[in-house]
């Protein structure tokens, strides 16, 4: 085909216009180049390159610090979800105890982690303890310098660039959450001083110290152990916490019922076949479902709860990092999604037919299975977490009512189940130490061990997990212990108080 001619002169002189632009255009590059070295010459030029440094610098720690005060603000707010959320679960004669629980537990963990607790789990000391830092006296303390500019007592923190009170305020918000967990698994029997006392040892002692080997520089971090939000360092410790508790509690009142074999045999196949019998001894117990109080209040709590985890899982990367809190949130999200999935689906297949409760601890079995892997691993890896931390929440829900421990909120599946599922897909999915480099960080887990690496990052985590929740375990067993020799030798209220409702002991004329 013949090229149409070209009559305009543009056209026709377009060659020499083009160079005469290229030769213009290096012209005013040479007079950019000789007036900036003109201006670098220029009296005062490095003084005012130094101001606008340390301007650009102020601007990134002002950010940061607003950043993290304001999802440490998020997560402070889950307080309130956990306070309905159980309220909810369980019987309107106990609420006032309840609620009185979750509101000054706060006030406890408060003062008992300042005075004590953030010395212990991110004061320089050894791999085992931190023992500085104690009411928040940091000699030399010039953050928010970061590296090995820092001077203070709180090296584990250095590389936040945050003022240290931004620090204190985000890592008080997690212990306060670890002391919350407890209050749901121990619900409807336990004694309100009993538990305050067991609490504020949990967050100035063994959380703390447990922290301390993960977040502190500590012997678990050193040997590849990594956990960023802490499903095992929040909340497996908590479920841990509680469950020794129930365990020395017992079952409430009514909630077991012992039936004989010939009861037993009249039932409809359909209720046989449920998992509310347990056999032992040649005799049977019947699980009697204590009904929730409002199931409104449940999932108000539950959407609390989650929302809450947005700055729980994001606000862990302690700066403003759009493409790392964009991830994040992305995963948290769709864990959470994957995990009411998973719950519906299996109370569906379980019980045949679905469970608002049930749907709501998957939920929340779900953010807690992504709160140690949420920076390490893809979306889709994520809610595959998410998805099986909900069945084993529900799963481990029915079993530990076939074994009569006692769980009106259902904390131990979810936060302990949960937290120690998390933790271990950390080693199994993760995708390397530099798959995401927007972190800006050149550490973190190897490859998970099915994504084609090595049994060392998922041994790491088994070993982590092991070690946090028996140390745990036994420090709780003792505390419990030790608080009930201080109590008349018990840790639960009278019959009558039980039978009546905890909320007899609190005087509430309003």
């Amino acid at each position: 085909m013949l090229r149409p001619q070209v009559s305009h002169p543009l056209f026709r002189y377009r060659y020499w216009a083009i160079a005469f632009l290229t030769l213009l255009l290096c012209c005013l590059g040479t007079l950019d180049a000789d007036r900036l070295a003109a201006i670098a010459q220029e009296p005062g030029f490095a003084q005012r390159l130094r101001s606008l440094e340390i301007a650009q610098q102020t601007y990134q720690v002002n950010l940061n610090t607003v950043w993290v005060l304001l999802t440490g603000a998020l997560v402070f707010f889950m307080n309130a979800g956990f306070a309905i959320l159980e309220s909810g679960l369980c019987r309107s004669k106990n609420s006032i105890s309840l609620l009185a629980k979750n509101l000054i537990i706060f006030c406890f963990s408060t003062v008992a982690f300042w005075a004590i607790g953030f010395g212990i789990m991110f004061g320089d000391g050894n791999d085992w303890i931190g023992l500085t830092g104690s009411f928040l006296q940091s000699p030399a303390e010039n953050s928010p310098t970061v590296g090995l500019n820092y001077r203070g007592a709180f090296d584990s923190l250095s590389d936040a660039q945050l003022p240290l009170s931004a620090k204190f305020f985000f890592q008080l918000t997690f212990a306060g959450v670890a002391a919350t967990i407890v209050s749901g698994i121990v619900a409807e029997r336990v004694k309100f001083s009993a538990f305050l006392i067991f609490a504020s040892f949990l967050v100035s002692f063994s959380y703390p110290i447990t922290g301390h080997w993960v977040w502190g520089n500590g012997w678990l971090a050193k040997l590849g152990f990594w956990d960023f939000a802490g499903s095992t360092v929040v909340h497996a410790v908590g479920g841990c916490a509680g469950f020794v508790g129930t365990l020395m509690l017992g079952p409430r009142v009514g909630k077991y019922k012992e039936i004989s074999q010939a009861e037993f045999d009249v039932l409809p196949p359909r209720i046989k076949m449920l998992p509310w019998f347990r056999e032992a001894d040649e005799s049977l117990k019947q699980i009697l479902p204590v009904p929730a109080q409002n199931l409104g209040f449940a999932t108000l709590g539950c959407f609390i709860l989650w929302l809450g985890w947005f700055g729980f899982n994001a606000g862990s990367t302690l700066e403003a990092n759009g493409g790392a809190v964009a991830h994040i949130v992305v995963n948290t999200m769709m864990a959470g999604a994957a995990g009411g999935l998973g719950a519906m689906l299996t109370s569906a297949l379980y019980l045949s037919k679905p469970s608002l409760a049930f749907m709501i601890n998957g939920i929340l079995g779900g953010c807690v299975s992504i709160t140690a892997g949420c920076a390490y691993v893809a979306i889709e890896f994520a809610a595959i977490i998410g998805f099986c931390g909900g069945i084993i929440t529900i799963l481990t829900m029915v079993w530990l009512d076939r074994l009569c421990v006692d769980d009106p909120v259902g904390g131990i599946p979810v936060h302990l189940c949960g937290g120690v599922w998390g933790t271990l897909a950390v080693g199994l999915f993760s995708e390397g130490p530099l798959a995401y480099p927007e972190y800006g960080i050149t550490e973190g887990p190897g490859l998970g061990l099915l994504l084609g690496g090595g049994f060392a990052s998922f041994g790491a985590q088994c070993l982590g997990v092991v070690a946090i929740c028996g140390f745990t375990l036994l420090s709780s067993w003792i505390a419990w212990s030790l608080v009930a020799k201080l109590l008349n030798n018990t840790l639960r209220v009278s019959m009558t108080q039980e039978l009546k409702g905890l909320d007899d002991a609190f005087d509430d004329p309003l």
